[in-house]
């Protein structure tokens, strides 16, 4: 199976879509073939051709085609679901009365997997435990998938029991943290950020993967430049 991150964040707005494009640019710099993928996203507009998700174009722009055909996949093969309300997605399905699985989302992730990709990052919405229905989450989808997560903290006040929160339920579920990101969302550092980045070091059991700076137009830069080599996001997984 090829490797395959979950990308969480310890909740909204924390990162996780600018902690994706980061890997994607550091192992597709290093001869990696990727896919990436948002399973689900609430919060679209329709641009003639269909809902489009922000995170999910940013996904799809940074890909690049593989070399022995120039295949790159369709929007609707990165995000198969998408909701035009800003809202947790199964509010978003049920509306539209409409239910959202974790069999649904297996099926859309293995058309991706079929492409034999060297690595498929899937950046998830929300936190940890976002509900898909009234019994499963996305935790149960990362489970049944095999994935590895990667846990993006978004560094603002609460970060730090946020993140040891997600890490409890991740090791309580036998799923390999392969790593984490820290990443400054706002403009002003949080008081004593260095000091709550050294306890993070220290409390969560898995590499550091990089350290993402502000960035106002992170879309122009090159996040990737901040995290480590593949050697170190693979781990033993390669």
């Amino acid at each position: 199976m090829s490797n395959c991150y979950f990308i969480t964040g310890t909740d909204t707005d924390a990162g996780k879509t600018v902690a994706t494009v980061a890997l994607l640019q550091r192992l597709q710099a290093e001869q990696n073939y990727c896919l990436a993928m948002k399973p689900v996203a609430a919060g679209a507009t329709d641009a003639g051709t269909g809902l489009r998700n922000a995170d999910a174009m940013h996904l799809l722009g940074h890909l690049l085609p593989r070399a022995s055909d120039n295949w790159l996949p369709e929007y609707h093969e990165v995000n198969p679901i998408c909701y035009s309300e800003p809202v947790a997605p199964h509010l978003a399905a049920a509306r539209q009365r409409q239910a959202l699985t974790v069999s649904e989302l297996l099926s859309h992730t293995r058309k991706l997997l079929d492409q034999q990709p060297d690595c498929l990052v899937i950046e998830g919405a929300g936190g940890w435990l976002l509900p898909l229905n009234n019994s499963e989450t996305l935790a149960d989808y990362v489970q049944q998938l095999g994935a590895a997560v990667v846990l993006v903290v978004g560094l603002k006040l609460g970060c730090l029991n946020h993140a040891l929160l997600t890490v409890a339920d991740i090791q309580r579920r036998g799923i390999r943290l392969a790593g984490w990101i820290a990443n400054q969302p706002l403009a002003l550092p949080m008081t004593l950020q260095q000091e709550n980045i050294s306890y993070l070091h220290q409390a969560i059991p898995a590499p550091c993967l990089g350290i993402l700076p502000f960035m106002e137009d992170w879309e122009q830069q090159q996040p990737g430049n901040y995290l480590s080599n593949s050697e170190k996001i693979f781990g033993s997984d390669r």
